[in-house]
């Protein structure tokens, strides 16, 4: 009897995923690794070698050259994926049909982007972000506008002077931004020069603000800052701490916080 779709998939990813973390394998390992036989190991790494994803050498293989960043992003992705659903759902609960709206390339965000398309109301959608722009493709009442400019490979985003500059031209009532991490002091950063500018424009570009972020990015630093809390509305989960509940009373940061399911 074959085994379901799902029991494929998920042995496909988990493939993937050992591959992008222990480098080149050999077949014995990754039968060992994900618990097939080494029959099963072979089809598989044939069907992702087709799909590009892996390459197979003698009596093994190694990720694809130009896979490892979409490895990576999908590991950021499924990172406190829980969370990052609560936050979107409730991010989701703002838009108002027929406005524009700005989303940028963080994960958070995308899930943001993927409860649109699975309920899509009228929307004018700005993004910066390649897989944001993509969730979009043939969905109806959507007019959707992906920014131009220089590609940053590690997000799949778009950033730098032809971006800031299509920026200059549109207003936004409500922007939908991520964040690499949130300091100590009450400030956004990210870890890119060109995404941290380009963030700060938008948010001259734009009625409303939603910084959407998990509590694991609080008290946590990264090199460019953005913008103090107090230039938006902050989303996160009931797992931050009760200083930061107390950060934004004092500071009159509006905030909503949400209670986040199980992972899965």
């Amino acid at each position: 009897m074959s085994q379901p779709q799902g029991v494929k998939v998920d042995r496909l990813e988990a493939i993937r995923s050992h591959l992008y973390v222990n480098g080149f394998s050999a077949i014995q390992d990754l039968a060992d690794a994900i618990g097939a036989s080494l029959a099963t190991v072979r089809r598989d790494l044939q069907i992702l070698e087709q799909e590009g994803s892996i390459v197979r050498v003698h009596g093994g293989a190694r990720i694809a050259e130009g896979s490892s960043v979409e490895m990576a992003f999908q590991a950021r992705e499924k990172r406190n994926l829980a969370a990052k659903r609560a936050i979107a759902t409730a991010a989701y609960e703002t838009l108002q049909p027929r406005s524009a709206i700005f989303l940028d390339a963080g994960t958070t965000v995308l899930q943001l982007a993927r409860l649109i398309r699975i309920s899509p109301i009228p929307l004018r959608i700005f993004t910066n972000g390649l897989i944001v722009a993509q969730e979009f493709l043939n969905i109806p009442n959507l007019e959707v506008t992906l920014l131009g400019g220089q590609l940053r490979s590690e997000n799949a985003s778009l950033v730098g002077p032809q971006a800031e500059a299509m920026l200059d031209l549109i207003w936004f009532d409500q922007l939908f931004l991520g964040a690499s991490a949130i300091g100590s002091d009450g400030a956004i950063y990210s870890i890119d020069n060109g995404e941290a500018h380009l963030n700060r424009r938008m948010l001259t570009r734009s009625a409303h603000c939603f910084v959407l972020a998990d509590a694991t990015k609080f008290d946590t630093m990264a090199t460019y800052k953005v913008a103090p809390l107090t230039e938006a509305h902050v989303i996160t989960d009931s797992t931050i701490p009760q200083k930061w509940r107390a950060h934004f009373d004092d500071n009159g940061i509006g905030n909503t916080i949400v209670e986040a399911g199980a992972n899965g």
